[in-house]
């Protein structure tokens, strides 16, 4: 899940070309541009998770020229629609981190896991709040969110990312087609949480996403799967798409894309795996390079 603090990572040594060198190469191709797709938290989101300035006039800008707009995130799905309320008609939201797929209301994709096995890394979590970690489990279905830990402070993170929650009695045993477990770690996730679930790590996805989030999914769960197989039905192609991320769970998109983007302040496997760099997310990285890549009328940017 893309909940990135990634202004606390080291800087990294940038080896993909920066966005001004790619807009001046950009001008023969930019044209043909049709879908753009972003990671959410610590992409096109500012650190404190506010969407940037211009955003609705340049998605309409886009819509007018016919270049779908994707958010690709580990937020769930019904999040992601209010935060694009009165906009969304036509998009396609990738959520979940690839898991959900869904435009217009009507499900495209969807990678449920084997309830065992839920219940396998929901009994790993207890074990490791036993041993005195500071971690709580999301398990994530098709209708809502499951919670056991009731803190505040856990709430807290739940409801950012997850409008629609529900605390029960046992989240290895609900309801719902579960898609993900996410994992909050109040301490280092890639240090705490993600050795403790190795053992999934040969038969399930087990990705940091965040300084504090740990995913476990499918195997054949990842926003790339999600993005490749989003173009293979539309007839888009990896030259056809600009693709923008922060963090681990967004290197399979970059390798999809042709123009693939690494926020300036990413995780250092981010910026070498993606082909340029674009400014940051607190500098609204992601729209000033559309902006400057397809030459958007946006005043401002």
């Amino acid at each position: 899940m893309p909940y990135s603090d990634a202004a606390q990572l080291p800087a990294p040594e940038p080896s993909a070309e920066s966005a001004e060198s790619a807009a001046s190469a950009a001008s023969a191709v930019s044209a043909d541009i049709r879908l753009i797709v972003t990671d959410m938290d610590g992409t096109l989101l500012d650190d404190d998770k506010r969407a940037p300035e211009g955003l609705r006039e340049v998605l309409a800008l886009l819509r007018e020229r016919g270049v779908l707009f994707s958010p690709a995130s580990g937020r769930q799905y019904a999040t992601l629609a209010h935060e694009f309320d009165g906009v969304a008609d036509g998009m396609v939201f990738i959520a979940e981190n690839g898991t959900y797929v869904v435009r217009d209301g009507e499900e495209l994709s969807c990678d449920p896991m084997d309830p065992a096995v839920v219940a396998q890394v929901v009994e790993s979590v207890r074990r490791l709040v036993a041993g005195g970690a500071d971690v709580g489990a999301v398990v994530c279905g098709k209708r809502s969110a499951y919670v056991e830990r009731t803190d505040d402070a856990f709430l807290d993170e739940v409801r950012r990312y997850y409008l629609r929650n529900e605390v029960v009695d046992d989240v290895s045993a609900v309801d719902d087609d579960v898609i993900k477990v996410a994992l909050y770690d109040f301490g280092s996730a890639e240090r705490i949480t993600a050795p403790a679930l190795a053992a999934f790590a040969g038969t399930h996805r087990v990705v940091v996403s965040g300084e504090h989030w740990v995913d476990v999914m499918n195997r054949t769960a990842t926003k790339g799967a999600a993005l490749s197989r989003l173009q293979r039905e539309l007839g888009i192609t990896p030259a056809q798409t600009m693709v923008f991320g922060d963090y681990l769970n967004d290197l399979e998109m970059l390798d999809v894309a042709e123009w693939s983007f690494a926020m300036a302040n990413a995780h250092p496997e981010v910026v070498r795996r993606a082909r340029h760099l674009a400014p940051s997310n607190n500098d609204n990285g992601v729209l000033r390079t559309i902006v400057r890549l397809l030459d958007l009328p946006v005043a401002g940017l």
